[in-house]
């Protein structure tokens, strides 16, 4: 360490741009100085791109730190955070880079700052390697406030790959703690739903055909419960650009929603799109855990902050939530267990992820 500098290897894990964003975020809660190397070692393209410049810069931005090594292409940067306060922010990829990604980063910081918040963030609403805005809204949203807090998310414009344009306002009011969660119980499905949507030049044939599909492909294997998958094309005015996707969520007699979400690209046959969704849907119901994999990493960071124990029911872990929990154990107090679930029959793959949580409170309140 340098001083008191702590030292991130971005290369290790999933040694992508999640590394950067959990200790970031961390950084910026706990007021701890951090150097990060390596980052993004594991990628084709090692280095800063411009959704984790975007959110470097917006975390800077938060609480008035320093941020040097902020370029494109960079491997290492260091970060000093200031006081993290609320009122208006913005962050622009300028790309298709994920406002999901933005998000994720934010959040958690905004939480505790000592006035509302309001994040203005521009780029891909529905990217690739990120969660769609629309698993934002439908699953996400639900369910981290689940935490005892609450936000709003105001989708302005939907942008998609490559130039992206979208436009999403995050608001959001700051709490003294986060109560822990408890996610251990399943239930039953009660409701399949989601939507198929078309934007820009395509038809919205293309929507019903993503739609049909994965009923279709659903059906196989449950067959008594209505589905509904609307087909929409988003109004001309509200996207930029062309895109398509779909995602399809299961809701549970406990209240629990997993999802799985695909999306259209050129020459990509759009009942394959529908079908991609639906087995990613079917896979994580099959676990019998209470979260989908892409729900899981998410929920860490917010586990180690909250006050109290938490606990989720989870399949497979997922490399990205090995690696929120090893840094969130680094930068933190919060204790991480994750242990096979015994009242499963044994074929499952069923795990509890159980979280110490280190009990933040919001010193400006």
């Amino acid at each position: 360490m340098d001083g008191d500098r702590v030292e991130i290897d971005g290369g290790i894990m999933e040694g992508g741009g999640q590394i950067l964003r959990v200790s970031t975020a961390l950084s910026c809660l706990l007021g701890l100085p951090l150097r990060v190397r390596r980052i993004r070692a594991g990628r084709s393209q090692p280095g800063l791109r411009p959704q984790h410049l975007s959110g470097l810069e917006i975390i800077r931005d938060l609480c008035e730190g320093k941020l040097e090594g902020g370029e494109i292409g960079s491997t290492e940067i260091t970060f000093t955070p200031g006081k993290i306060k609320g009122g208006t922010h913005i962050a622009d990829t300028k790309t298709a880079g994920s406002v999901c990604l933005l998000m994720q980063v934010a959040m958690p910081c905004v939480l505790f700052a000592a006035s509302p918040s309001e994040l203005l963030l521009k780029g891909g609403t529905n990217a690739e390697m990120a969660p769609q805005i629309d698993y934002t809204v439908m699953v996400f949203k639900p369910i981290v406030e689940k935490f005892n807090f609450t936000f709003n998310c105001d989708i302005k414009k939907r942008g998609y790959y490559p130039q992206g344009g979208g436009e999403v306002v995050v608001q959001m009011s700051p709490v003294k703690e986060l109560s822990p969660i408890n996610l251990t119980e399943r239930g039953t499905v009660t409701k399949i739903y989601g939507r198929a949507f078309v934007a820009g030049a395509l038809p919205i044939k293309l929507a019903k055909d993503m739609s049909t599909a994965a009923v279709r492909c659903i059906r196989k294997e449950i067959r008594d419960l209505y589905i509904n998958i609307q087909p929409v094309r988003e109004p001309d005015d509200q996207a930029i650009g062309t895109g398509s996707g779909i995602i399809v969520v299961a809701e549970t007699s406990t209240g629990c929603l997993l999802a799985g979400s695909s999306l259209g690209k050129r020459g990509k046959n759009p009942d394959k799109v529908g079908i991609e969704a639906a087995e990613i849907l079917l896979r994580n119901l099959k676990h019998g855990g209470t979260v989908d994999d892409s729900l899981q990493d998410q929920l860490i960071i917010f586990m180690a902050l909250a006050k109290g124990v938490s606990r989720v029911k989870s399949g497979p872990i997922t490399l990205h939530t090995q690696t929120a929990i090893h840094f969130a154990e680094q930068l933190t107090k919060a204790k991480f267990t994750v242990t096979k679930s015994e009242e499963e029959d044994p074929s499952k793959d069923t795990y509890i992820i159980e979280c110490q949580g280190m009990g933040m409170i919001n010193s400006n309140l």
